[in-house]
């Protein structure tokens, strides 16, 4: 007889198939791992909802005002809201404002684009295999807010007055997407219907575009095939994202104003909502892996591959957001799972602990706590939530679930006589437990179980797999269980 402690890794592994991924934590929904304990991710609670009809959430912002005064900013595929710390929630669509589409449709021939955007039995251009679902581009310029819609292409100003809709940014150029950089200029992203154009205004004054001696407004345009997505501040520099590849804008102070440099090919990102910062650093999913910049581009190894880019809807993949949790050490991306036309599943790397979790939820977009007490993300409805406070999930309860677990190399089998628990609190958390004789075999279910200080179980087989679900609305912690085994052989 012996205690076998459950010291698994923390982290889903999901590369492969599920005997591989014996000895590692396999599935789960809403939990994290923190220096070495399983917890459940804190719930939410609603904040506010945006006025009916209000598009699908793409890209939120918030930011503070020189009075000290909070806001949020959330741009829908059809308007543009501003609201307060309250939860006060204001239309400033700008007027004329040209909406967007809420799904990515396919490109090219006829059938393609919105109803009346072409004249009738007039092909559509063939621009692109797929044309994007619309997501703003937010920024702050000092204290107002900035920002641009693709399908509209006009840059806007909202000078924070809720009474008041933004208004066109004077002697703008047009643009795809917008990044207000480090040094205090707009840079103008795909700028007068050039996919490669970065056309960027005088420092401080985004009224002034054409360059002469007495400013710092310019353009470049990249040398790529690619088109400009994002961009993105990082300490020492400007990432700038095409769908192909990555590029660095350094600012010089010379007659040039910026260096452009490519970074790497082949590491384009998926949306206009794809890439987060985080200090020196930048990291986006990409059509097929995701990227790490930190001085120079490279993959960053993933241990859910299979479970994201197996099952992702690829027509779909200008919905992707990400965002960051600064509490945590985390970033997450949302995207829509294969059989789902909206977003329904989230992926989130660990970049302090350097492991990977996964879980199913709806909302298109979030931002972290900082400016607001709690963390922001809105759903495909409007509602507006706040995460990471209480312990409350719509009826929905966390679980983690194991690989296999086995004695040797997997020719013995055990019998389990009893689990031993390490809980902070002894019945927030159950236990049930699945077994099997080989990899292919029939599986056999046992529990859930209700712990206590021991657990007497009668079960028996070469790969047993173990699964923990919440069974209280409470911040539980399960740290290194162990099972009593002995091993046997076939009775």
């Amino acid at each position: 007889m012996a205690l076998v402690p459950i010291r698994l890794p923390p982290g889903i592994y999901r590369a492969g198939t599920a005997y591989q991924s014996k000895g590692r934590w396999h599935d789960g929904n809403l939990v994290r791992f923190i220096a070495g304990t399983i917890q459940p991710v804190g719930g939410w609670r609603s904040k506010a909802a945006l006025p009916s009809d209000p598009g699908k959430a793409r890209a939120i912002l918030t930011w503070t005002a020189n009075n000290s005064t909070a806001w949020t900013a959330i741009g829908t595929h059809a308007r543009l809201f501003a609201m307060t710390r309250g939860g006060t929630v204001s239309d400033i669509t700008p007027d004329g404002f040209t909406a967007g589409r809420a799904d990515a449709q396919a490109a090219g021939g006829y059938g393609g684009g919105a109803y009346g955007e072409d004249e009738y039995g007039v092909p559509r251009p063939d621009t692109s295999q797929v044309q994007e679902a619309s997501m703003w581009s937010l920024d702050s310029w000092g204290e107002k807010l900035i920002g641009v819609m693709a399908q509209d292409g006009i840059i806007y100003e909202w000078a924070l007055d809720p009474d008041e809709p933004a208004a066109a940014v004077e002697n703008a150029p047009s643009a795809a997407a917008l990044l207000v950089t480090q040094e205090g200029i707009l840079m103008a992203l795909a700028a007068e219907l050039n996919p490669r154009r970065v056309k960027w205004s005088d420092q401080r004054d985004n009224t002034v575009w054409t360059p002469d001696a007495t400013n710092q407004a310019g353009d470049f345009d990249l040398q790529t095939n690619g088109r400009l997505l994002q961009g993105l501040k990082v300490r020492g520099g400007n990432i700038l994202l095409t769908d192909l590849g990555a590029w660095l804008a350094s600012y010089t102070g010379d007659e040039l104003v910026y260096r452009f440099d490519k970074l790497a090919d082949g590491c384009g990102a998926v949306s206009r909502g794809a890439a987060i910062a985080i200090d020196a650093q930048a990291v986006w999913m990409g059509a097929n892996n995701f990227w790490l910049y930190n001085g120079f581009v490279a993959p960053l190894p993933c241990e859910v591959w299979d479970h994201v880019f197996a099952d992702i809807n690829r027509q779909q993949l200008s919905k992707v957001t990400c965002e960051l949790s600064a509490a945590f050490g985390e970033v997450t991306w949302r995207y829509p799972s294969g059989g789902s036309l909206e977003i329904d599943r989230f992926v989130t790397w660990s970049f302090r602990e350097n492991h990977w979790t996964i879980g199913s939820m709806a909302r298109l977009c979030g931002i972290d706590a900082g400016v607001m007490q709690y963390p922001l993300r809105v759903d495909a409805a409007g509602a507006v939530h706040e995460h990471e406070v209480g312990y409350a999930y719509d009826g929905v309860m966390p679980f983690l679930e194991g690989g296999p677990l086995e004695l040797g190399n997997g020719d013995s089998i055990a019998y389990a006589q009893a689990l031993l628990p390490d809980d902070r609190t002894l019945g927030e958390v159950s236990a049930s437990f699945r077994i099997k004789f080989e990899p292919d075999g029939e599986e056999t279910s046992f529990g859930p179980y209700t712990l206590a200080r021991r657990t007497d179980l009668r079960f028996g087989g070469r790969q047993i797999k173990i699964r923990f679900d919440g069974v209280a609305n409470a911040p539980w912690r399960i740290g290194e269980p162990r099972l009593e085994l002995v091993t046997g052989g076939l009775r």
